[in-house]
C-alpha cells in the first residue's frame, strides 16, 4: 500500500506535526536523527496503530502492537509506560543487560551466514596454492627463462581474477532481481549451487580457457552471495549487536581463507593433480549452505517490502526474545518505511540504479560504501591473500615453506578478526579504520623494504614474514570486517539490494584489477616497489575515510536515513574544521578539557538502540 493511501486512511493524521518537525531525508542540514514516532500524541498514535492492524489483518496482535508502538516511540522511558506490565519491563531490561542473549533462530541465521562467508574465503584462496603448479600444467609458466613470461603473467592474472570479473560485471548486478524474485534465502540457495558446481568444474578443466570460464561462472555465485548475505544478516539482527553479528561475514570469510590455505598445504604433496584438488575442495562448505539455508527465518524487512506483514511478524517472533519486541520492530520499521517510500521511489531496476547517484541521501551512502570498499583493495591485503605463496617463494622460501607461511598468514587473518566482534559496536566502524590504516601503511612498507636485504642474509625471510603477519593483524579487526558490515547497513530498504550490489561490485571489480595486474607489477617493480606502491595507497585511503565516512554504530537501519541526509560538504567541513582541531588539542597538546561539538543533533531522538554520547563520530 502506498504511503499516500495509508495517510489518507489513518485517523488522526500527523501531517500538521510533520510540517512543523519533519526532517528532510534529501537535505538534512540540521542533522537531527528523528524517530518517526517522536512527539505524536498518545491518542493519535493508538488510532494509527489500530488502523494499521485493520489494514494488515493483524487485529489479534493489536495488544502487542499498541505496547510495541509506545515502546518504539520512547524506548528509554519504558519504566514509565503504564501499558507495560512487569514482565514486559523485565524483557526490555534484559535486552540491555544481556544483549548477546538471543533466540536460537537468530544464531542459526548467523551460523548459516558464516558458512556462506567461509565458502567465499575458500573459493578465493584455492588459487593461491594452485598458482604454483597450474601454469606449468597448461604451458603458461611465468618463469623468467620462458620467452613468453610477460604475456603469461597477464594470463595467470586473468585466470586468478576470473571470479572477481564475473562477480563485478554480472553476479553483483543479479542481486536485485534475484532478491525480488526469490527473497534473501532463495538467492543464497542459488548462489550455493553455483559455488558447488563451478569449483568442481575448475578441478576438471583440461585447458586454461576452460579453467577461466569456470572461474568466471564461480564469480556469478560469489558476487550475488556477497551482496545478499550481509544484508540478510543485517536485516535479521537487532541494532545493539548488529555490527558484531554482521561482521561475522568477514570473520568467517577469514576462516574460509584459513581453511583454504590449510587445504592447499595438506594437498601440496599429492603430485600433478594437487592444484585440481586445491581448487575443487572449496565445494565442501557449500553443501551445508545449500541444505540448511531454508531452515532460517526469511528477512522480516523483505517480507514487509512485499506487503507480507503476517510473514514478517512470524519471522520477527523467531528472531526476537519476546512478542513485544517483535511487535515493536514491526511497527517501527513500518512507519519508517512510509517515510522512506514517500521520498525515495525506487520503481524499477534501472531507476534504482540511477537513483544511487541522483537522490542526495542515497548518493551519500553510495559514496561512503564506494570509499570503504575500494579501500579494502587499496590497503594491499589481497596482493598477499591471492599471491602469498608466490611472494614467499620470491622471498626465498621453497614451495612447501611458502605454503606453510601462507598457512600462518591465514591463521593470523582469522584470529585477529575476533576483536572486531566486540569493538565494532563500541569503538565504532570509522574509528577502527582510522586506527588501522596508518599501521597497515608502515608495516607494508617495511615488508617491502626487507626485500632489499641481501638474499644470503638469514634475517631476510623471517623479517619479510614478520611484517606481513603484523600487517595482517592490523587488517583483520579493521578494514577486514568493516566494509561489508558498513555497506549492508547504509542504504535505505528501497535501494538496499541495488546499493549492496554497487558496493560489492566496487570491491570485487578492483579485486579483479589487483589480481590481474599484480603478477605483472611484481615482475616490473619487484616486491619492494609493489609493496611500497600499496603502502602509499593506504595513506590515501586514510584521508578518504577521514573526510567521507560517517559513523554508523548502534543506529537502527532506519535511523541511518537521517545520518546520511547530512550533506557531504557539511560532514567534510565538520571533520576538518571541528573534529581535527579537537583531536589535536586533546591528543597532541594534551588539553584534556577540550570539548567536541557533536555533528548530529540527538535532542529530538529517542533511539531504538542504546544511546551513546558521541555515537555520531
Amino acid at each position: 500500500m502506498s504511503t499516500e493511501k495509508v495517510h489518507d486512511t489513518e485517523k488522526g493524521s500527523i501531517e500538521d506535526y510533520r510540517e512543523e518537525h519533519h526532517v528532510d531525508l534529501a537535505n538534512n542540514v540540521n542533522a537531527r536523527i528523528q524517530n518517526p514516532l517522536h512527539g505524536i500524541p498518545k491518542a493519535k498514535l493508538m488510532a494509527q496503530v489500530e488502523q494499521f492492524a485493520r489494514e494488515k489483518g493483524m487485529e489479534e496482535q493489536l495488544p502487542y502492537l499498541r505496547k510495541g508502538a509506545l515502546l518504539a516511540q520512547n524506548p528509554k522511558d519504558f519504566e514509565n509506560i503504564p501499558e507495560l506490565d512487569e514482565e514486559d519491563r523485565a524483557v526490555i531490561r534484559r535486552e540491555v543487560t544481556h544483549k548477546w542473549s538471543q533466540p536460537k533462530d537468530m544464531y542459526k541465521t548467523v551460523i548459516i551466514c558464516s558458512i556462506a562467508a567461509a565458502v567465499q574465503g575458500w573459493d578465493q584462496e584455492g588459487s593461491n596454492g594452485a598458482n604454483l603448479s597450474f601454469p606449468d600444467e597448461f604451458g603458461i609458466s611465468d618463469d623468467a627463462s620462458n620467452p613468453d613470461a610477460s604475456k603469461n603473467e597477464w594470463l595467470i592474472g586473468l585466470i586468478n581474477s576470473g571470479p572477481y570479473i564475473g562477480a563485478a560485471l554480472i553476479g553483483c548486478w543479479l542481486t536485485d532481481p534475484l532478491n525480488i524474485l526469490f527473497g534473501r534465502r532463495g538467492t543464497i540457495f542459488i548462489c550455493g549451487i553455483f559455488c558447488t558446481l563451478t569449483v568442481i568444474g575448475s578441478a576438471c578443466a583440461q585447458t586454461w580457457p576452460q579453467l577461466l570460464v569456470c572461474r568466471l561462472l564461480l564469480g556469478i555465485g560469489m558476487g550475488a552471495k556477497a551482496s545478499t548475505v550481509p544484508v540478510f544478516a543485517a536485516e535479521n539482527t537487532p541494532a545493539s549487536i548488529r555490527g558484531g553479528l554482521v561482521m561475522s561475514w568477514q570473520l568467517w570469510t577469514a576462516f574460509g581463507i584459513f581453511l583454504g590455505v590449510s587445504a592447499n598445504l595438506a594437498l601440496a604433496d599429492i603430485g600433478k593433480i594437487a592444484w585440481r584438488l586445491q581448487l575443487g575442495s572449496a565445494f565442501l562448505p557449500a553443501i551445508p549452505l545449500v541444505l540448511f539455508i531454508y531452515s532460517c527465518p526469511e528477512s522480516p524487512r523483505w517480507y514487509m517490502k512485499k506487503g507480507r506483514y503476517h510473514d514478517a511478524y512470524n519471522s520477527l517472533k523467531r528472531l526476537r526474545n519476546s512478542e513485544l519486541q517483535a511487535a515493536k520492530d514491526l511497527y517501527y520499521v513500518h512507519r519508517q518505511l512510509e517515510e522512506e517510500f514517500a521520498i525515495i521511489k525506487g520503481s524499477n531496476y534501472f531507476s534504482r540504479f540511477f537513483e544511487l547517484f541522483t537522490i542526495p541521501r542515497v548518493r551519500r551512502a553510495t559514496l561512503a560504501s564506494f570509499v570503504v570498499m575500494i579501500a579494502q583493495q587499496m590497503c594491499g591485503i589481497n596482493i598477499i591473500a591471492f599471491y602469498s605463496s608466490s611472494i614467499f617463494v620470491e622471498a626465498g622460501y621453497t614451495e612447501k615453506q611458502a605454503l606453510l607461511a601462507s598457512f600462518g598468514f591465514g591463521l593470523v587473518n582469522f584470529v585477529f578478526a575476533f576483536p572486531a566482534v566486540w569493538t565494532i559496536d563500541t569503538f565504532g566502524r570509522r574509528n577502527l579504520l582510522l586506527f588501522t590504516f596508518p599501521n597497515m601503511a608502515w608495516t607494508l612498507l617495511c615488508a617491502g623494504l626487507c626485500f632489499l636485504i641481501p638474499s644470503g642474509n638469514s634475517a631476510r625471510v623471517p623479517l619479510i614474514a614478520l611484517f606481513i603477519f603484523i600487517f595482517d593483524a592490523f587488517y583483520s579487526p579493521g578494514e577486514g570486517p568493516v566494509p561489508f558490515t558498513y555497506s549492508a547497513e547504509v542504504f535505505p530498504l528501497t535501494h538496499r539490494e541495488m546499493g549492496m550490489s554497487w558496493a560489492v561490485a566496487t570491491c570485487l571489480f578492483w579485486a579483479a584489477i589487483l589480481s590481474m595486474t599484480f603478477p605483472r607489477m611484481l615482475g616490473a617493480l619487484g616486491p619492494e616497489g609493489s609493496f611500497g606502491f600499496y603502502a602509499g595507497l593506504n595513506v590515501l585511503a586514510f584521508f578518504l575515510i577521514f573526510f567521507l565516512l560517517p559513523e554508523t554504530k548502534q543506529r537502527t537501519l532506519e535511523e541511518l536515513d537521517y545520518v546520511f541526509a547530512v550533506p557531504t560538504s557539511k560532514h567534510i567541513a565538520y571533520q576538518g574544521g571541528t573534529f581535527l582541531p579537537f583531536w589535536i588539542k586533546k591528543w597532541i597538546f594534551w588539553q584534556r578539557d577540550a570539548e567536541l561539538k557533536p555533528l548530529y543533533n540527538f535532542d529530538e531522538v529517542e533511539s531504538i538502540t542504546v544511546f551513546e554520547k558521541g555515537a555520531g563520530h
